[in-house]
């Protein structure tokens, strides 16, 4: 077997690779911009490889990678699934594997405090592939933090130029992965999969705040077409008021624009959430369900606050709306698209929020259908 290195032009959808002392850690955001925020919650969402996956030319038979996962566990909630590999051989789907072992974040949700138990890598190991030259895509699990001890094979290994349009989303944990049960299944990823495109997923859960680096990030990231969802975490934390929410808009698009005058982008607005339509934030735990071993959320805000700056989903898609037209007027490569169009009141009625907030699996497919359908149609602002 060959040693392979791990350097970064074997990646897609990762802006840089941490060297840890056990390995090396894929982030979605550059060291500098990690620098800014030392938040527990982004650390973590950033450093869960939603998108992020090696790509390489091989004729390889037999890969192995050895991985250190961490795991998260909530006291008293059920445990949760595995993080997947999915393996792709010239764009088909050839085999799925999971990490058992590696470190373990034990998490207690109606206190907030957390412990580590440090973990050994895991093998995993892809055999019986063809001897003839074929491009490897190996997806990182979207929803777990992953170090890359060790990559072999038993070929040479060369990586792959990217020839396809670069896309590049920014969101919160719907596109992040939220309930997808594998890195290919989530919505950004069947999108780019159906449209043609290379995805770098800048979804972080509970993580999409207007924050300046965030812009400032995807201003200096060359890309071919942009979008960004915006909303549900700011409802979510109660972190602005609709006096601050405006102009955070308008600089968050500014400075992407500083670097991407004319690039096609499109603003997105939060999906249907019947707990916060019309209820602000912040959300909060449902701690009937969660004594019952159910993970579950709830609104805890006032609708009486509203018409003092509160925001809620309806404010929210109502003011994006007009700073998307007002803004449209001198910027035509800008566009909207209401996230209801994606998953609104039918589709909740046939497949309703699992925990209230985040759709499901299937419902990840039925986003990423609308979307493409959107976006990517001739007359679509990513046509």
């Amino acid at each position: 077997m060959i040693s392979v290195p791990l350097s970064l032009d074997l990646f897609r959808g990762a802006l840089d690779l941490e060297h840890t002392g056990r390995g090396v850690l894929p982030h979605r955001l550059p060291a500098w911009a990690r620098a800014q925020y030392d938040d527990a919650q982004l650390s973590m969402a950033e450093s869960q490889p939603t998108g992020v996956r090696l790509v390489f030319r091989t004729a390889a038979t037999v890969i192995e990678l050895d991985t250190l996962p961490t795991k998260r566990d909530y006291v008293g909630a059920p445990p949760r699934p595995d993080g997947v590999y999915d393996v792709l051989v010239d764009g088909r789907l050839v085999t799925q594997l999971t990490a058992a072992g590696g470190d373990v974040i034990t998490i207690d949700l109606m206190t907030g405090a957390s412990t580590t138990a440090t973990g050994t890598p895991q093998t995993l190991r892809v055999d019986g592939l063809a001897a003839v030259p074929k491009t490897v895509e190996i997806w990182l699990p979207h929803d777990e933090t992953t170090e890359l001890v060790a990559l072999r094979t038993d070929a040479p290994v060369e990586p792959v130029q990217a020839g396809r349009r670069l896309w590049v989303h920014h969101g919160s944990s719907i596109s992040h992965g939220s309930n997808a049960t594998h890195p290919t299944g989530t919505w950004p990823a069947l999108v780019a999969a159906e449209a043609g495109v290379e995805l770098l997923n800048l979804g972080f859960a509970g993580s999409a705040y207007l924050q300046p680096f965030i812009a400032r990030t995807i201003r200096d990231t060359p890309a071919d077409l942009i979008s960004v969802k915006l909303g549900i975490n700011i409802v979510n934390s109660d972190s602005l008021r609709l006096r601050t929410f405006t102009p955070g808009v308008h600089g968050f698009l500014d400075t992407i624009r500083d670097g991407h005058p004319e690039t096609p982008l499109l603003v997105v607005s939060p999906i249907l959430c019947p707990i916060h339509e019309d209820t602000p934030g912040p959300t909060g735990w449902d701690l009937e369900r969660l004594a019952d071993g159910e993970l579950r959320f709830t609104a805890t805000g006032d609708p009486d606050e509203i018409p003092v700056g509160k925001l809620t989903l309806s404010v929210i898609r109502a003011e994006l709306s007009r700073v998307v037209t007002q803004r449209a007027l001198t910027d035509p490569n800008l566009h909207y698209l209401d996230g209801r169009i994606l998953y609104g009141e039918a589709d909740n009625a046939a497949h309703p929020l699992p925990d209230d907030l985040h759709p499901d699996a299937a419902t990840h497919t039925t986003i990423a259908t609308r979307f493409t359908s959107h976006a990517f149609t001739p007359k679509g602002p990513f046509a």
